[in-house]
């Protein structure tokens, strides 16, 4: 089994455990498990050829070490195997609808034998949902509106879901001898909030090596198509990749063409059409009397820019909102940059469910030049992170002001992430919520309360 297969094993397994109402950390660990594989650029097959610690990788302990090495020798695991004889494998599907959940997944399967989105469709525009304990008519309709979000979506996947998918593949390729440069490009590159597939481009001394290794890549679930300057293929996480190899005077525009977006690609040709020149993803070509074209431009995108009187734009402007016509007149505004951050507004140490001390992540802040910062952990309600009760957190006030003496470089600030209770009322008492330099608030439960509650 290569990587992107193990990770979707592992993936399975909390998703069953969760059905059957396991053990929060349990489901969390399979999980977190999964995340750690899906980034690997080593095969694991490989880590268990050599008898690599498999528990040397993040999240891998000794149990998920022994679940690894059996999938790579058997090409299956028996514990998932026997987990999904106990459900319908489809049962999953459900769980991952807006408003359905596991509990409520399970019970749709033991009362009325639903176990997939189509089925649960069908059942709730026939009124059926509505007359299961514990659902009622307002949550048919929640169900309904679910499954229409869940159709939309699934063809796209969030940026930063997909950046976990992507920067080890750029890292892996960019590896290969024969790779001289390589970009995503798309709306991957245009940092849209989703993004649909993944666009490559390369410059290559040798594309076949290139190719060969693309394919080859641990999480590459099948290949698509596979050619000698252009692959597809699909990841395990369900990304489709597609990897181009160009010739190094056409790069700019072909970056420039697979950035896109097409509206801004539209009126940036058509305003190349106006001075007499054509811009393809091949370069751009001035138009002669006899229809002869000569290639002008198209190695650089800032080149591809020049050509129609126009200063590079960057990729996150290219929308058509008014970026072609804010370059010609000289006002495109600067985008903001990491070393604009002045401070983190929101961090959790160790105190609840971070992963580094106080003082680690002060030094982290500092070392970024902020000027100020926030310790903000989660307060006494949401026990399953260690939330803060008051005693703990004038402890935690106590550490604060020690590593405010060892740190006069950066301004500490305390505050708290303070649960909203049911009934309105804050999670943290009124004179500790004062003793705050900034108070965050935020719902992480009884999301489906009817409005004006």
């Amino acid at each position: 089994m290569n990587n992107a297969e193990i990770a979707q094993v592992l993936e399975e397994v909390a998703d069953v455990l969760e059905i059957q109402n396991e053990n929060t950390f349990r489901v969390r660990a399979y999980r977190n498990a999964a995340r750690t594989i899906e980034v690997q650029t080593a095969p694991l097959s490989r880590m268990v050829e050599e008898g690599s610690p498999l528990t040397d990788l993040p999240g891998i302990g000794k149990e998920m070490a022994n679940h690894i090495k059996e999938m790579v020798e058997t090409g299956t695991l028996g514990f998932r195997d026997r987990l999904l004889a106990e459900i319908p494998r489809s049962l999953i599907e459900l769980v991952r609808l807006p408003g359905v959940g596991p509990k409520k997944a399970r019970k749709l399967w033991d009362e009325l034998k639903i176990c997939s989105v189509d089925e649960l469709e069908e059942a709730a525009r026939a009124g059926r949902i509505a007359g299961v304990a514990g659902f009622g008519a307002k949550t048919q309709e929640k169900i309904l509106a679910g499954i229409q979000e869940w159709r939309q979506h699934t063809s796209r996947m969030l940026l930063i879901e997909a950046e976990r998918f992507v920067e080890p593949l750029v890292g892996y390729l960019r590896a290969i001898p024969e790779v001289e440069r390589l970009e995503v490009a798309g709306s991957y590159r245009r940092r849209r909030e989703t993004v649909g597939d993944i666009d490559l481009l390369a410059i290559a001394t040798v594309p076949g090596p290139v190719m060969e290794a693309f394919l080859h890549y641990p999480q590459v679930a099948n290949v698509l198509a596979a050619g000698d300057t252009k692959s597809s293929v699909n990841l395990g996480s369900g990304l489709q990749v597609d990897l181009r190899v160009v010739p190094p005077d056409c790069y700019g525009a072909a970056l420039v063409y697979f950035t896109g977006s097409k509206e801004h690609n539209v009126k940036l040709r058509r305003r190349a059409v106006e001075q007499g020149l054509r811009i393809s993803e091949y370069g751009v070509f001035r138009v002669h009397e006899d229809m002869k074209e000569e290639l002008v431009a198209g190695q650089e995108e800032a080149d591809v820019y020049a050509t129609v009187g126009l200063p590079w734009i960057p990729p996150e402007m290219r929308e058509d909102r008014g970026e072609i016509e804010a370059a010609a007149r000289g006002s495109l505004p600067r985008l903001i940059e990491t070393g604009d951050m002045r401070a983190d507004l929101h961090m959790h140490s160790i105190w609840s469910d971070g992963r580094q001390t106080i003082e680690e992540m002060v030094e982290a802040c500092a070392a970024r030049g902020y000027e100020y910062m926030v310790i903000s952990d989660h307060s006494k309600v949401l026990a399953m992170t260690n939330g803060l009760d008051a005693y703990r957190l004038r402890e935690q006030w106590k550490e604060i002001e020690e590593v405010r003496a060892r740190h006069p470089e950066i301004r500490i600030l305390r505050s708290m992430e303070v649960d909203i209770l049911a009934d309105g009322s804050l999670d943290l008492e009124d004179e500790m919520l004062a003793g705050l330099d900034l108070v965050l608030v935020s719902l992480h439960s009884r999301f489906d309360l009817p409005q004006e509650q």
